[in-house]
């Protein structure tokens, strides 16, 4: 019978977002978008086109990033009072909707605790059961 390869996460990992922007900033990346995706955030944001202006996204090769503030924080993020949050929070791309059960940060305990010194919400609140976890990993 052949052995089924268990992933360390198997019993689960602790997450909860605690808003510190940390996820939405930092050194310049990509947040890789969707053509729905796009057009989902354009009509959350009232543009009856289904666009986004060049200020918001931009072309990579044959895909679409949302764009970065000089700053590196995320286009769609809102820092005032000392608290952070997207302003597109119901309709942002599944890349962001999936964080931090990605496939680099889920690799290795280590990859997991590396990630998790920039995201103070890794390892506190809700356990997410290994399903949990497999589902937002594989986008479902």
């Amino acid at each position: 019978m052949p052995r089924v390869k268990t992933k360390w996460y198997q019993a689960g990992l602790r997450f909860e977002c605690i808003r510190c922007g940390n996820c939405c900033s930092g050194p310049p990346g990509y947040v890789w978008v969707t053509k729905e995706e796009i057009r989902n955030i354009a009509e959350f944001l009232g543009r009856t086109d289904g666009k986004l202006d060049r200020s918001q996204l931009r072309r990579v090769a044959l895909r679409h990033s949302l764009t970065e503030k000089p700053d590196g924080d995320c286009i769609f993020l809102v820092r005032e009072n000392d608290r952070t949050f997207c302003s597109i929070h119901p309709v942002r791309p599944v890349q962001c909707r999936t964080w931090p059960f990605w496939d680099s940060n889920l690799k290795s305990p280590h990859d997991w605790n590396t990630a998790a010194k920039n995201c103070p919400g890794m390892g506190r609140g809700k356990c997410y059961d290994f399903a949990a976890i497999e589902e937002r990993r594989l986008h479902r």
